[in-house]
């Protein structure tokens, strides 16, 4: 028999739910005003009522919230959390160009390598070279683990926060937004795959090889013969069925291809992202009914699950300040240099380097699950879990405003050069002005 939550777990439940997307929407929207991304509140929202504030001041209030009927509410909450990242990717695919995509592949590509493998080789040799620095627990018989993990750890790029982040600048539909979001995809797979081996190092999981040919397979279905069979579905849907059925349509093959990319191994996350792509070209899912899911995602279900990453650690029992900074610095500066360097060698100018590499320096959650598998493997202790989490927080305060700035700056240079020079040429017995 299939149990279901009491009528107490349900209580704690929305009581979990509505306390949440009270908090963060109404920190989002405060951070909006000051024309900053809104998921920096609903992060901060996630932090005020963890376990670093309201669990280390209101202990029992904490509890009673989030901790009650052994935890099991919250255990749905994180599920709802999850299906809402999953449908934020889904609507961010919408938006991707695939012609400027081919246009862009080659810079996308040069900014997305760069940015990886600079971040880990500098975190795999700090690992390597330092490890009685970093790491409180006695070394292993073997480096090689932990060196990847912190490799990896340090060089994958958000792909949900970055589209977050576009989304609330509104500047995902043009050039920079398609290249980074483009630069991220490919930084974000590539991520997978090597968690996917450090997976399998902890053994935690095997056939990684397998899946990620099975993904690289299904990626080149989704952008060529998918999205021609999910087109054809559309059409019919788009005949018999009412606009709320065709958006059911919609989100029913989003679920679908994330299942079944999660069940590769690579993240649901993932395989929504390619399934919004495809949908999002369709003629038969036009911008409005893309409009009534993005209102929706945006604003009720994705701050959930960004709140609930500041849920998952303690930031004041665990902090330890050398660490934090030093995870910081080598995070930070490896992947500014990194996808920086590639924007450059792409051809982009400073300032729109500048602005690419701020938002390929974003991390999201993919760091805190990769960090909780292997705080629980016993690879990495607490303190270093939470200067993971303290990386990622930073970097996606840094990501939008930083972003912005480098823009603007680039939108002014740019009207500057553009700006028509008057040149007064004297003569013998007239004035000519000519305007370039």
């Amino acid at each position: 028999m299939v149990s279901k939550l009491s009528s107490d777990e349900v209580l704690s439940f929305l009581i979990i739910v509505s306390v949440i997307l009270i908090a963060a929407r109404v920190l989002g929207e405060v951070f909006r005003k000051f024309k900053q991304p809104a998921v920096i509140g609903e992060i901060l929202a996630g932090i005020i009522l963890g376990p670093s504030l309201l669990g280390t001041l209101f202990p029992h209030l904490f509890e009673t919230i989030f901790t009650s009927q052994k935890g099991i509410p919250f255990k749905a909450f994180d599920g709802l959390a999850q299906i809402g990242i999953i449908l934020l990717m889904f609507i961010a695919g919408f938006e991707v160009d695939l012609k400027q995509i081919r246009k862009q592949g080659k810079k996308a590509a040069s900014i997305s390598l760069m940015g990886l493998i600079f971040p880990f080789a500098l975190g795999f040799g700090t690992v390597w070279f330092f490890y009685d620095r970093i790491f409180s627990t006695p070394q292993g018989t073997s480096l090689v683990i932990p060196a990847m993990f912190f490799g990896t750890a340090l060089s994958i790029t958000a792909l949900s926060v970055i589209a977050k982040i576009l989304l609330d600048l509104n500047i995902l539909r043009s050039k920079i937004g398609n290249l980074v979001l483009t630069a991220a995809m490919i930084d974000d797979f590539l991520g997978w795959i090597l968690f996917s081996i450090i997976i399998q190092m902890m053994g935690k999981s095997d056939n990684s090889f397998g899946s990620v040919v099975m993904v690289i397979v299904f990626t080149i279905f989704m952008v060529t013969i998918g999205k021609w069979i999910v087109d054809k579905i559309l059409l019919i849907a788009d005949k018999f069925l009412s606009i709320g059925g065709l958006i059911t349509v919609a989100v029913s093959l989003c679920l679908l291809s994330a299942v079944f990319t999660e069940y590769l191994g690579v993240r649901g996350i993932f395989g929504a992202f390619l399934m919004g792509v495809a949908i999002g070209d369709s003629k038969y899912f036009p911008e409005r009914l893309q409009n009534i899911l993005h209102q929706f995602v945006i604003n009720i279900i994705a701050p959930l699950f960004f709140a609930s990453i500041g849920l998952r650690v303690n930031f004041v029992t665990n902090f330890n300040i050398e660490i934090v900074g030093i995870i910081l610095l080598i995070a930070c500066l490896a992947k500014l240099v990194g996808a920086g360097a590639g924007a450059r060698m792409s051809g982009m100018n400073k300032n729109e380097s500048f602005a690419v590499a701020f938002g390929m320096n974003s991390r999201g959650s993919q760091e805190i699950v990769l960090g909780t598998l292997a705080l629980q493997a016993k690879i990495i202790d607490e303190p270093i879990f939470v200067g993971l989490v303290v990386m990622t927080v930073v970097s996606i305060l840094m990501a939008g405003p930083l972003m912005k700035y480098y823009l603007a700056k680039n939108d002014a240079s740019e009207a500057a050069n553009n700006e028509p020079q008057i040149t007064i040429v004297a003569q013998p017995e007239t004035i000519v002005t000519r305007i370039n």
